[in-house]
């Protein structure tokens, strides 16, 4: 596969907060390192932020390990159980409520995990010399204002304060002065710092979305200025869910997503690697076995006169199938059948995260679609069968 996207520039990346999400940031930059995407400077908020550090210290498998082994605990003085109960509502009672409310009253969840984890996980010296900048956002209390910090440009004993000042989400967080003053996460002010870097002349510009809580600064690109997104077309869930199987999803996730927008890749559900021409989606479309046409017509209460096939074809069925795939007015027979392939692969639960050609997941679905059995196909299945009615 080749690039859509100039891989003799260099971008700045930004990443947004979104907690337990940020998993799929990671992933995204193992995509993007492997494309050879070459990433100049990085803006975080938040979880966006530590991400941020991982990425200036240029050590994917490291960053990767740490998120595929993510735990609660890891993070807030919690336990472990008791928290992915809370959180997945298998067993909620009384005293789990009673714990909830006790960490509110005193001041929120007690996160020195995450301090330690900084402490342990961030090397200071290898963000001052990366030939990656980084951007961090956090908001000052006492000041009350937004800080862009320039970590390349801070004191060394200060990084690993600001990077835990980006990340206290208030009020569900205790928080702490560092080195003397009150921070809370920047997300509150501006979750996507996007406008760290266009201020900063970037005009290359990577968005990583995770839509985590907070407020998204509306930003004015310059003419000249691209912006590329990397986002996910499913919730990733609760931001507090730092569980190690969902970090793992997330991951994969972020990592295919933007392989799709790297190479360009089709489909919302699949990733395709998709090169034919628009005469081959409408011999798709039309070029059906006798008994799929007059399952159509039938269902469609057409005539079923030979010589108005094409017609019937379409004029009638198409465009309802179109409708049927919630399709735009402008649609085309491409978008039509890429849009029914990827229902029906949905349907036979045909494997998501892999790229595929356009007759890769023909093959596949087709493998899947003779071992169905019971109930009654939507029509677009039997489009996409084509060869004989299922």
């Amino acid at each position: 596969m080749e690039a859509v996207i100039d891989l003799t520039k260099e971008y700045g990346l930004v990443l947004e907060g979104g907690g337990a999400r940020g998993a799929y940031q990671i992933g995204a930059w193992k995509a993007l390192a492997e494309a050879g995407v070459k990433i100049r400077g990085v803006a975080g908020t938040s979880v966006g932020a530590l991400n941020g550090a991982l990425i200036c210290m240029g050590d994917v498998e490291n960053a990767q390990e740490l998120w595929e082994n993510i735990s609660y605990s890891q993070i807030m003085s919690v336990d472990d159980e008791k928290m992915r109960q809370l959180l997945h509502g298998r067993t909620f009672h009384v005293e789990m409520l009673r714990n909830a409310m006790d960490y509110l009253t005193e001041g929120g969840l007690d996160i020195t995990p995450l301090k330690n984890l900084i402490a342990g996980k961030i090397d200071v010296e290898k963000i001052k010399n990366s030939p990656v900048d980084l951007y961090v956002l956090t908001f000052s209390v006492d000041e009350f204002k937004e800080m862009d910090i320039d970590v390349k440009e801070t004191e060394p004993e200060l990084i690993k304060d600001y990077l835990l000042a980006s990340a206290y989400l208030f009020p569900l967080f205790k928080n702490e002065k560092l080195h003397g003053r009150t921070y809370i996460d920047g997300g509150a002010i501006n979750n996507v710092p996007l406008g760290s870097l266009v201020d900063r002349g970037y005009e290359d510009i990577i968005v990583v979305r995770i839509y985590g809580i907070g407020r998204e600064k509306r930003v004015k690109i310059p003419e000249g200025t691209t912006v590329y997104t990397i986002a996910p077309s499913v919730s990733l869930g609760n931001i507090l869910d730092f569980d190690p199987k969902k970090s793992r999803l997330h991951i994969k996730r972020g990592y295919f997503d933007a392989k799709r927008m790297i190479y360009g890749l089709a489909g919302k559900i699949y990733y395709i690697d998709e090169q034919e021409e628009e005469c081959y989606y409408l011999k798709q479309l039309i070029d059906l076995a006798p008994e799929v046409y007059e399952y159509l017509v039938d269902i469609h209460k057409l005539d079923p006169d030979p010589r108005l096939y094409l017609r019937n074809m379409t004029e009638i069925i198409l465009p309802v199938l179109a409708e049927e795939m919630k399709l735009g007015k402008n649609w085309n027979y491409r978008e039509l059948y890429l849009a029914m392939l990827e229902a029906t692969a949905k349907l036979c639960r045909v494997q998501k995260y892999q790229i595929y050609t356009v007759r890769d997941l023909q093959k596949k679905v087709k493998e899947r679609l003779v071992k169905l059995n019971g109930g009654e196909l939507p029509a677009f299945v039997q489009v996409i069968s084509k060869d004989g009615l299922i």
